[in-house]
């Protein structure tokens, strides 16, 4: 009997013309590093008396369809995801490369298929009328750069076989942690020693009453861009923003020696007064748990730019 691995799993992505409804065709295959997307019913116990000691059979709650999914962060199909979590992009460019700025803000999310399958089973999962609720990642000096994002489904469907059909595949170029650089109003920052940062839609799942136990929507909230900052303690200047209580802006960037590159702008970052600690003779570090807000000039608070050589996402 086959025992299923997760170095022979895969996944498939397709955005959705109707929520809810999977594509037939036009699904990409997406790299990723682990997976926790899947469907859950949990038993409500027997409150019921009158029988003894023993507990009478359990009821079945509703069916919640939800998880995380680990993903590199890429030239090409990270696209997907930020298409995802920040709706279409506005491209340009007539050939390669293209530039792709992803606007937060949108209140049009698009919805998306998923499929994991594990083929040696055969267990092939179909998450339909997905969307993404957050997107998160580290800056550091070194180790693997991944994102975590955040998925919500309408539910799961599971099947012997594939329903996906033709899938298409997409070179995996992958950007690093050396590739990245944080500058402040277009300088950069020295001394950082570390960034968090999360993009979340603050989505609201319509849980309506069906016999499917599906939920009939997800609605996007007030969208929020959140993180922390490590920096060595060296000078005043985000001390200094920080009591004067004003903004500035950030930019995460990631270029790749071949021209593809990825950077995250924050347009009005708002800085907390920090606790500086002397914990010992090391160095001394300060910590900023920022918060980004709505730029009034742009009228956004954030922009995604990715230049790659796909045309359209």
């Amino acid at each position: 009997m086959a025992r299923a691995q997760g170095a022979r799993a895969q996944m498939a992505l397709a955005f959705e013309t109707t929520y809810g409804v999977p594509p037939m065709s036009g699904y990409t295959q997406i790299p990723f590093t682990s997976t926790t997307l899947g469907s859950e019913q949990p038993l409500q116990t027997s409150e019921v008396l009158g029988y003894g000691r023993d507990p009478q059979a359990p009821v079945k709650d509703a069916v919640t369809a939800d998880g995380s999914i680990v993903v590199p962060i890429d030239a090409e199909s990270f696209g997907f995801w930020l298409t995802a979590a920040f709706g279409v992009p506005v491209t340009s460019g007539d050939q390669a490369p293209f530039t792709h700025e992803f606007r937060s803000g949108s209140w049009v999310l698009p919805s998306f298929t998923v499929e994991t399958a594990m083929p040696e089973v055969p267990r092939y999962a179909r998450y339909a009328g997905c969307k993404v609720d957050s997107v998160s990642w580290q800056m550091a000096r070194s180790g693997l750069l991944t994102a975590t994002v955040s998925v919500i489904a309408q539910g799961e469907e599971v099947s012997g076989s594939s329903s996906v059909g033709t899938i298409e595949t997409v070179e995996l170029r992958r950007f690093g942690h050396f590739n990245g650089t944080v500058t402040r109003n277009g300088v950069a920052i020295g001394n950082v020693v570390s960034v968090d940062l999360t993009y979340s839609n603050t989505l609201d799942r319509i849980e309506t009453i069906r016999s499917d136990g599906k939920i009939d929507g997800i609605d996007p909230s007030i969208a929020a861009l959140t993180g922390s900052i490590t920096v060595r303690f060296a000078d005043q200047t985000l001390v200094t923003q920080a009591i004067n209580g004003e903004a500035c802006a950030l930019e995460f960037f990631y270029a790749l020696p071949t021209g593809e590159s990825l950077g995250l702008t924050a347009h009005a970052v708002y800085l907390p007064r920090p606790r500086i600690e002397i914990s010992g003779p090391q160095g001394v570090q300060a910590s900023f748990d920022w918060q980004a807000a709505s730029d009034p000039v742009l009228g956004r608070m954030c922009t995604v730019t990715l230049t790659n050589d796909r045309e359209v996402y």
